[in-house]
């Protein structure tokens, strides 16, 4: 019987040859470690002992797949030289403590760039290094409330919903400092300088808004939840419960399209004008009603494939599931895990899963050989 044909290795991803040392945190650090990860990088954790993790068997968290980890007590004596070896072979540095933590530790932006004057330092806090809130401690719901980004989620009559952590964390957090460590490690390869990136998530959720601040400015934008086109204020674009408790999502903004939406949805004739904001209740109550004739899997059977811009509300699981993203490979399985593939795409140099999430300390003796390093053991 013929052997199976060996896999292919996978192809190198576009950040290939690009080291990156992430100091053990929790939240949007190691996600940003891990997206680098993805790409390609070789991307070594330094985890401490008795751990920083979140609270899950270290084997199942994704966002530490692609990645070698090496045990490090930055508190003993040899800590702090074991990191700055690191540090003078990385590129990129990724640490998440509060400002001056990094510092105290023997391990900051001075002592490393002193060693590494090419590399690239980044910090991820939730406040910044600076500001009269940088000290305090704060979680992402903190964090997009005081931007204003959490006044906009949720029903106008009801408080503001929460979009679990993605916002702030991952969005105004991970992919920022991402963006940033990626620029300044262009700027050091090109002119020789590594330099520090604050990447606060403050900063990057307000970021984020800037298209809600022009159009408060241009005036079509009220500053006030459930009252705007992208809100659900607009009762064309929203959320609608089916027969069954289940939900529909509608994005129907543009006129061809509503124009399909009221067709398959059988909303009538005599549907109230979708111009007159006076009479969206009106139409909401219509729309509503027609929702709730059908179960939710009735409904996306009607819209799908169509331009009617409606689609059902997924759970995780239902989601991985989804024949659209089972063609295009969303969702992948990788040692018994389903887990979401790398993104974005590429078509020369594709992002790949070449590792399972990184046990602490598994990969010590690995690290220091290939990093050239006598030991990383600490006492």
């Amino acid at each position: 019987m013929d052997e199976p044909p060996d896999e292919p290795p996978p192809l190198p991803g576009p950040l290939t040859g690009v080291s990156v040392v992430e100091l053990a945190g929790i939240g949007p650090g190691p996600f940003a470690a891990m997206l680098l990860a993805d790409l390609g990088a070789d991307v070594v954790r330094v985890d401490r002992p008795g751990g920083a993790g979140i609270g899950i068997d270290p084997a199942h968290d994704i966002t530490n797949r692609n990645k070698r980890s090496v045990l490090v007590d930055l508190k003993s004596a040899a800590g702090p030289g074991i990191v700055l070896d690191l540090a003078e072979r990385a590129d990129i540095l990724i640490e998440g403590y509060r400002p001056g933590v990094a510092e105290r530790l023997g391990v900051g932006p001075d002592a490393c760039l002193a060693r590494n004057p090419r590399l690239v330092y980044g910090r991820m806090t939730g406040w910044g290094q600076h500001g009269p809130l940088a000290d305090s401690a704060g979680h992402d719901i903190g964090y997009i409330a005081t931007t204003g980004a959490l006044s906009m989620i949720g029903p106008a009559d009801g408080p503001p919903a929460i979009p679990a952590n993605l916002l702030g964390d991952y969005a105004g957090g991970s992919l920022y400092l991402v963006v940033g460590v990626l620029a300044a490690l262009h700027h050091a390869r090109t002119t020789g300088a590594g330099q520090v990136v604050d990447a606060a998530i403050v900063d990057g959720t307000a970021h984020l808004t800037a298209m809600i601040w022009g159009m408060l400015g241009a005036g079509s934008w009220q500053d006030r939840r459930g009252a705007n086109l992208l809100d659900g204020g607009s009762p064309f674009y929203g959320v609608y419960e089916t027969a069954d408790g289940g939900y529909m999502a509608v994005g129907a903004l543009e006129a061809r399209f509503y124009d399909e939406f009221v067709t398959l949805l059988g909303l009538g004739d005599d549907a109230p004008d979708r111009a007159d904001p006076a009479r969206w209740g009106e139409l909401r109550d219509r729309i509503a009603a027609r929702f709730a004739t059908r179960t939710r899997d009735e409904w996306a059977a009607v819209f799908e494939g169509t331009d009617a811009c409606v689609a059902p509300v997924l759970s995780l699981r239902e989601a991985a599931s989804h024949p659209h993203l089972r063609a295009r490979g969303t969702f992948t399985n990788a040692d018994g895990r389903t887990q979401p593939a790398p993104a974005p795409r590429f078509s020369a140099t594709p992002g790949s899963l070449r590792r399972p999430p990184a046990l602490p300390g598994a990969h010590t003796a690995e690290v220091a050989r290939d990093w050239d390093l006598p030991s990383l053991d600490t006492p």
